[in-house]
């Protein structure tokens, strides 16, 4: 599993527990701060690949130098 998948897990599990209602007002506030860390964390992955593929050059083209 990459590291994406385990923080996409962990990110469906948070949600299903803030939906269950059954968290207290202090529980649901560090829950959801974990979440903001991890959607920053899935942001900055992203990002990374994004610009690592960018970089390459795709199938079938060519460099020009």
């Amino acid at each position: 599993m990459s590291s994406l998948d385990s923080i996409v897990s962990e990110l469906e599990h948070a949600a299903a527990r803030l939906r269950s209602g059954e968290l207290e007002g202090q529980e649901a506030a560090e829950l959801v701060e974990r979440v903001a860390e991890l959607a920053g964390r899935v942001g900055s992955q992203l990002e990374r690949e994004a610009r690592a593929a960018a970089a390459e050059p795709g199938d079938g083209q060519e460099s020009l130098l």
